[in-house]
């Protein structure tokens, strides 16, 4: 492995991470430069790259058949558009001091050091796995990697003969979903979480629908209780869940309590972190205070539009978008990152579950006074057949109205109506100029008046009776 820069006239681009940020970025620089400008190589210590982390619960369940169907470009693909991806080969050290990484092979341990001109950190997130007896027990499982998937898969047909009982530890995106895929494979599911509610994204309120929900289709929700060991059989596998009130059989478990920013290496190379330990960028997606060093994805903290704060978002939609930035400007085009406005969607079985924006504890937090209203309209027309009812809550600040969040929970239809409120939130609208929203009408899609706008009509009377 080389120790100087990229041949001759070439500049080398080093990308740490081989997944969304990452191999967006090395193909959105070899896009605006040619292999003979600038050399690419890239390291990834897992055994895939560039697959959706996303899609693990809907394959799992079976909604999605074939693992490679996650795969959005195989590392024979991006090697045939000369980009050198390095597989199961870790980086364990970044000089910035002397532009080079340490990279070591996961199976063989030999180390070399790569220089670089450019540098990507695209290092992801790693699951929170609490720190507990039997937490590496066999049949206890994570969801972060498609090796991660394969292993449950693998638990999951292995249990066939022994019990069909599955405990989901959190209940936020990741907990839900994995929830619905157990319920798939025909696994009597209970979910336990530390929260008053699940999806604690959203306020305890509309936690409180997703909770209603989730035990009508035969979950058991088991809230505000916090895991205190993991118990294992005398075979060494795990039998039980243990909170302080109660123990829970279980033939396999799923931890899905969220995801920390995995900077170990950016720490270390003395590279500037927030306060959630995610990387801090300026808009370019350049690592503040320095000149060559790009960081994109479940690695970095973000700006929040509404809040005006920093935020650590670690999804796929934002991976993406981090990584066509940092590919243009380390390919010497120029882009920028303006921010997030907090938008996620999620599913459990038939409920949709959305938001966008600043809950209610969000902005107290940023000093913002606020009205709320909560409205329970129908995803169509009533009198269309398959209309379900759906909630709507919508967050406005007090004298302005400006649009501060909303947060949706309905059967089909309801989850992507969120989009309208992201983009109102991205343009600083005040719910007063969303009721004038030209939004497309025909009762098999909406009331006449859609949900979004019935609540930004009754949060612009409250806006307009709190001004008097």
């Amino acid at each position: 492995m080389s120790m100087s820069g990229g041949r001759g006239g070439t500049e080398r681009l080093v990308v740490i991470g081989g997944d969304a940020a990452g191999m967006s970025a090395a193909s959105q620089a070899r896009r605006l430069r040619g292999p003979e400008e600038l050399e690419i190589v890239a390291f990834e210590r897992g055994h895939f790259a560039s697959f959706s982390a996303c899609g693990i619960p809907y394959w799992v369940g079976g909604a999605v058949p074939e693992r490679d169907q996650l795969i959005a470009r195989t590392p024979e693909e991006h090697r045939a558009r000369a980009i050198d991806l390095r597989m199961r080969t870790e980086v364990v050290e970044i000089d910035v001091a002397g532009q080079r990484v340490r990279a070591r092979d996961v199976d063989s341990g030999a180390e070399s050091w790569t220089s670089y001109d450019k540098l990507v950190i695209a290092t992801g997130a790693r699951p929170v796995r609490p720190d507990m007896p039997g937490v590496d027990a066999p049949g206890v499982h994570g969801v972060q990697t498609l090796d991660d998937g394969q292993a449950l898969l693998d638990t999951l047909a292995g249990t066939r003969g022994r019990g069909r009982r599955a405990v989901v530890v959190g209940a936020g995106y990741i907990g839900v979903e994995m929830a619905e895929a157990l319920i798939d494979r025909g696994f009597e599911v209970t979910v336990v979480n530390r929260g008053a509610e699940p999806m604690s994204t959203l306020d305890p309120d509309m936690g409180r629908l997703v909770h209603r929900a989730m035990e009508g289709l035969g979950i058991t929700m088991v809230n505000g209780a916090e895991v205190t060991k993991l118990l294992t059989g005398d075979d060494g596998r795990i039998r039980a869940v243990a909170t302080q009130a109660a123990e829970h059989p279980a033939d396999v478990v799923v931890l899905g309590i969220g995801v920390r920013p995995e900077t170990t290496l950016a720490r270390a190379a003395g590279l500037p972190l927030g306060a959630r330990g995610g990387l801090l960028t300026d808009l370019s997606m350049r690592v503040r205070g320095q000149e060559n060093i790009w960081a994109g994805g479940d690695c970095v903290e973000v700006l929040n539009l509404v809040s005006g704060r920093e935020q650590y978002v670690p999804l796929g939609t934002h991976a993406n978008k981090h990584g066509q930035v940092i590919g243009t400007n380390a390919g010497g085009g120029y882009a920028t990152f303006p921010g997030v406005v907090g938008t996620a969607v999620s599913k459990v079985c038939d409920l949709e579950i959305a938001r966008t924006g600043l809950r209610e504890k969000d902005a107290r937090r940023a000093g913002l006074r606020f009205e709320t209203v909560t409205v329970e309209s129908t995803s169509r027309a009533g009198y269309y057949p398959g209309a379900s009812p759906m909630t709507v809550k919508m967050i406005a600040e007090h004298r302005t109205g400006r649009l501060l969040g909303v947060q949706i929970v309905g059967r089909e239809g309801a989850g992507k109506r969120v989009d309208v409120a992201a983009v109102a939130l991205t343009a600083g609208m005040t719910v007063e100029q969303m009721t004038s929203l030209d939004l497309g009408y025909a009762p098999p899609f909406s009331p006449v008046w859609d949900p979004v706008l019935v609540a930004a009509r009754k949060a612009a009377a409250k806006v307009r009776a709190s001004a008097g």
